[in-house]
């Protein structure tokens, strides 16, 4: 099964009419993209958008041979004209099947979205999975038969849709997950490759064709990191790149370090409003005991953050005191930071850790907040040793420092 993507833009295109943001300045060239139009076979058309005609013409395509249109949304604005010779599109009713006499098959699928997916079988067998813009599956239940070859839907605006969908087994490891439906949340090029490859996608330009189940060559395969240590300042954003990283993967434990601090009303609301941010798929765990969490088998692990627990660790320990410091403490703590990159190191699971960049501003004026930020810089350089891949958070911008 062959596809040609027309279009791989929101509905409203990319760059929007009219929006003078950053994103939409730099939509340029091959991140410029039409609103989502997908071609199967040259027989089967999925969404109908303005000026198809002229981008499949532009993708040296011919829409004559186009035997069922099929729409996944309701279009808003001005009706869009359905080029001559095109049959009239429509939409199948959630849970049927439609069977083309090309041999391709076609199946609707409920979204929470108000759109329909369709699950297209060609006559090869491959199978695809389209989603409309902003919409999730509903109702996945239980595990699919096999995964789709290919899946194209809204990654950036509903990076759920892709949780849920290997949650269910309807995406594995060799399923090619495009990102369509690409609107202006985020900046174009190097930032969106950045982040579709955490989430295990990719972006492709418009009029791009590509053959179903058909994996793309190594240089083109996401390149989604096993151990990532993400650093930034105090509301430099590192938290929410964190979590960014792991909201498509399913069953994510969340490792709260900082623990509740009773009675304390201004952490409650910082721990509430990190609560308010995690998909509800999630499950959370408050604890320091990092170690066994790292050497079990299990879901992706976010671990929120580093520096809290050094602060755990320097109590138990007793490193705030000078005295207790020279006398056994000092070797106490790094032998727990060593145990602690040893099973980074050996760990069979997806770690995402947070941790503060400190010691590049003003200097601590005793000698315990000296001894936190040199313990801190030192940490942080053995964890990231052991990660494939660093990044740096700055102004709520990432920057990759390896990987």
């Amino acid at each position: 099964m062959e596809i040609t993507l027309l279009g791989t833009g929101a509905p409203a295109g990319l760059p929007r009419p009219d929006c003078s943001c950053a994103a939409c300045a730099t939509a340029l060239g091959p991140d410029a993209r039409a609103a989502t139009a997908v071609l199967v076979d040259g027989t089967l058309l999925l969404d109908l958008t303005p000026g198809v005609a002229f981008a499949a013409a532009r993708a040296g395509r011919s829409l004559g041979g186009v035997r069922q249109a099929l729409l996944s949304h309701p279009h808003d604005g001005p009706a869009v004209e359905v080029p001559a010779g095109l049959p009239q599109p429509g939409r199948v009713p959630d849970g049927r099947e439609l069977a083309l006499l090309t041999g391709h098959r076609v199946r609707a699928l409920a979204t929470d979205g108000g759109g329909t997916g369709y699950a297209v079988t060609g006559p090869d067998g491959q199978r695809l999975l389209y989603l409309p813009p902003g919409g999730a599956p509903a109702g996945l239940t239980g595990t699919a038969a096999h995964p789709y070859d290919l899946v194209l839907a809204d990654v950036v605006g509903r990076p759920d849709a892709l949780a849920r969908l290997r949650a269910a087994g309807a995406a594995g490891p060799a399923t090619d997950v495009l990102a369509v439906h690409l609107d202006h949340d985020v900046p174009p090029g190097a930032e969106l490759r950045r982040r579709l490859a955490a989430a295990g996608a990719r972006a492709v330009p418009d009029g791009t064709t590509l053959t179903v189940g058909a994996y793309p060559g190594m240089s083109d395969v996401p390149d989604v990191p096993r151990r990532t240590l993400v650093l930034g300042g105090a509301r430099s954003g590192k938290s929410v790149e964190a979590e960014r990283r792991l909201e498509s993967f399913p069953g994510v434990v969340y490792v709260a370090t900082g623990g509740t601090r009773g009675g304390d009303a201004e952490w409650a609301e910082r721990v509430g409003a990190h609560r308010e941010r995690r998909p509800g798929s999630w499950c959370t765990t408050e604890t320091t005991d990092l170690v066994p969490l790292l050497a079990g088998d299990g879901p992706p692990l976010l671990i929120d953050c580093l520096s809290l627990w050094l602060t755990d660790v320097m109590d138990t320990v007793g490193a705030w005191d000078d005295a207790e410091w020279t006398g056994g403490a000092r070797e106490a703590l790094r032998k727990r930071v060593r145990e602690l990159t040893a099973a980074v190191r050996a760990t069979r699971r997806t770690v995402v850790a947070v941790s503060n960049e400190v010691g590049s501003g003003i200097v601590p004026a005793t000698a315990s907040g000296r001894r936190y930020r040199d313990e801190l810089g030192r940490l942080n350089a053995a964890f990231g040793a052991e990660c494939e891949q660093v990044v740096l958070v700055v102004a709520g911008q990432a920057l990759v420092l390896r990987g």
